[in-house]
């Protein structure tokens, strides 16, 4: 057993070290958190913590080993969305970040989805054969299931918490059939916004200054699907072809999960 624990540290080396590093920093964002009395962050932090560990209990649960490559990038993925995304504001601050990390949300999934279905592929007891192709269908939907799941979770948080989390867009034109007063669903298109003025239930105007006029969400919600899209189809091309060359190859195993034989499973040999 001394043997075999060495060979998973000797494996996994590069994982337990970021993994380690990134629990430090959350303890010490949270220590701070709670010296500037900002428990909001503190409780972010308290989250992170938890779902640092997510990837290695859910791959214990689901029986499947996590290539180190794809631990890591899960492992980093989580700490960008919240400490560097929500507590040090990079959503804000850092041009594209959503974008990056949209585009990432959507391979990694890709990866758990194609692992779950490759495990129910060897289950014994379930009778289902999917070519590499439907492999990659259903990984590719998978990704998009969950990166729709989270747009519903972002306009939750906008409608009940009162966030912004679906960031606006200034645009500087836009097409309404709201505008039609002939009521004949014709697109009447607004262009060359300069500003915006909000007339307030008093009178008063308030110029809102942000050089056009503000979309609500829909254009970050568009470019968040979008680009999950992206990293969900790099996946799947990476999944089909992996099980089309039957497992041979560098450099997919390091993106995605195996699935553990009975002899492999540390619940079944100890």
């Amino acid at each position: 057993m001394k043997q075999s624990g060495k060979r998973v540290w000797y494996s996994h080396r590069g994982t337990v070290i970021v993994f380690l590093v990134l629990r430090i920093l959350v303890a010490l964002t949270a220590v701070l958190s709670i010296l500037r009395g900002d428990y909001e962050s503190v409780f972010i932090a308290a989250v992170t913590f938890f779902l640092l560990f997510l990837p290695s209990i859910l791959s214990r649960k689901l029986r499947i080993e996590l290539p180190s490559t794809l631990e890591i990038f899960l492992l980093i993925f989580i700490f960008a969305a919240t400490i560097l995304g929500e507590i040090n504001k990079f959503y804000v601050r850092v041009p594209h970040w959503d974008t990056v990390l949209h585009t990432i949300n959507g391979f990694c999934f890709a990866a758990i989805g194609f692992a779950l279905v490759d495990m129910l592929n060897r289950h014994e007891r379930v009778s289902l054969r999917l070519s590499p192709v439907f492999l990659a269908i259903v990984a590719f939907c998978f990704s998009m299931t969950i990166g729709v799941l989270w747009e519903f979770y972002e306009y939750a948080g906008d409608r009940l918490f009162v966030l912004d989390m679906q960031k606006d867009t200034v645009i500087q034109e836009f097409n309404s059939v709201t505008l039609d007063e002939t009521q004949n669903n014709i697109a009447i298109q607004v262009k060359d916004i300069a500003d915006v003025a909000v007339i307030h239930s008093d009178g008063s105007i308030q110029p809102l200054g942000v050089g056009g006029y503000l979309d609500l969400g829909i254009h970050d919600t568009m470019k968040d699907l979008l680009v999950n899209m992206v990293g969900a189809v790099v996946f799947s091309i990476i999944g089909y072809c992996f099980v089309k060359k039957k497992g041979k190859g560098k450099f997919a195993p390091r993106f995605i999960p195996r699935v553990l034989t009975d002899e492999e499973n540390p619940e079944k040999t100890e």
